[in-house]
């Protein structure tokens, strides 16, 4: 990434009172997202920083913040800042109100960065105006590493993308489609080739599908083929992901949370150069070059 981009690595922390806008929306303590916080915190006490809070939200069932509570015991972490209704509104009371006393931001919430919620767009502007320090974390850092290397990798690109929220991707797909050779279409979006009972791509398809995968030479993939939770109906995301792995020259980039799962699911994690935290954010970040979270620090 560019040298001018406000870093943690570079950032003064000894000593300070340092507020950090982590990723609790997990369903498991073993992922990316937990991994991203416990680096940061790690790395914040290795710097000396005299206080560390770790802000953010959760919509699934599982209790993140209480186990990152018992491995980092003079942390203090707060995953309930959806709860407030100032968060979505961006709202200026409730940013400062989170900003407290805090010398520096970290933001490393990347997946949630394409959100202009209080935590993420207000929080940093409160602490800058008052002279502090506004930085992105490792993990957020080198999404933006990898994600560009989309664009700027050279060779046949093709784009993978489907699942059940289709209106970003629709709307990617279309703004994106001149960027890439191919689009590969699954899931719910308009024109996908399907089985007679809906729930996965035809076998025609897979077979189209596949071609086109072993002549790229960089692969972004955002999104299921159909219902893979179902063993019935994963044969086309199965497939096209081993087909996507199957290609050794290609640069592989995948985000969203199906698509990780998926990938996980069929063991295929380690042969993807680069798996994203953030699947909205991921589109938004390579269509447009930035987010709202990152223009923030910036």
């Amino acid at each position: 990434m560019s040298e001018s981009l406000p870093s943690l690595k570079n950032a003064d922390l000894f000593g300070k009172r340092v507020l950090v806008r982590g990723d609790f929306d997990v369903d498991d303590g073993n992922n990316p997202r937990a991994d991203s916080i416990r680096s940061v915190v790690t790395f914040l006490k290795e710097k000396g920083a005299a206080k560390v809070r770790v802000i953010g939200h959760t919509e699934t069932k599982y209790d993140l913040a209480s186990q990152l509570r018992t491995e980092f015991v003079d942390v203090e972490f707060d995953s309930e800042v959806r709860n407030n209704p100032g968060e979505k509104e961006n709202s200026e009371e409730y940013a400062t109100e989170l900003a407290g006393d805090f010398e520096v931001y970290v933001n490393e919430a990347f997946a949630t960065s394409h959100r202009k919620h209080a935590s993420i767009v207000g929080v940093p502007k409160v602490i800058r105006q008052r002279g502090g320090q506004v930085v992105v974390g490792q993990r957020f850092e080198k999404e933006l590493e990898m994600l560009s290397t989309v664009w700027n990798h050279a060779g046949k690109r093709i784009l993978v993308i489907g699942g059940v929220k289709i209106d970003d991707k629709q709307k990617f797909a279309e703004d994106m489609q001149d960027k890439f050779t191919a689009i590969l279409k699954g899931g719910l979006l308009p024109g996908v080739k399907l089985r007679e009972d809906g729930l996965d791509i035809s076998d025609e398809a897979i077979e189209e599908y596949v071609k086109e995968i072993q002549t790229a030479e960089v692969i972004l993939a955002a999104g299921v083929m159909g219902k893979y939770e179902d063993t019935n109906c994963s044969k086309g995301t199965e497939t096209i992901l081993r087909a996507i792995t199957d290609n050794l020259g290609a640069y592989k980039v995948a985000g969203g949370g199906d698509i990780e799962m998926a990938i996980s699911t069929f063991g295929l994690t380690e042969k993807f150069n680069w798996i994203s935290v953030g699947g909205g954010a991921m589109l938004v970040y390579l269509s447009t070059g930035t987010l709202p979270g990152l223009l923030a620090v910036c």
